[in-house]
């Protein structure tokens, strides 16, 4: 099952356009949240910062797994 899912979200990486621009926002965001939490002090801006962040990569991941599931039910049906 696993590999099935790395095999969908590399097949929508190359084909969908959507998709990887969603992932690549999503990196991004994964990116900034490092450099945020790696800080040996957050300051209240980059506390604040680092929710926004989580909120917007977790509404990414929620569109992404929107298309995986439509993808997913266009191949059964």
């Amino acid at each position: 099952m696993e590999k099935n899912q790395d095999e969908l979200k590399a097949h929508l990486m190359a084909t969908n356009e959507e998709f990887r621009s969603l992932a690549d926002k999503h990196a991004a965001y994964h990116r900034q949240l490092e450099a945020i939490e790696a800080k040996p002090h957050m300051s209240l801006e980059d506390e604040a910062e680092e929710q926004r962040l989580k909120k917007q990569k977790l509404r990414l991941k929620d569109q992404m797994n929107e298309i995986l599931a439509r993808y997913r039910t266009q191949q059964v049906a």
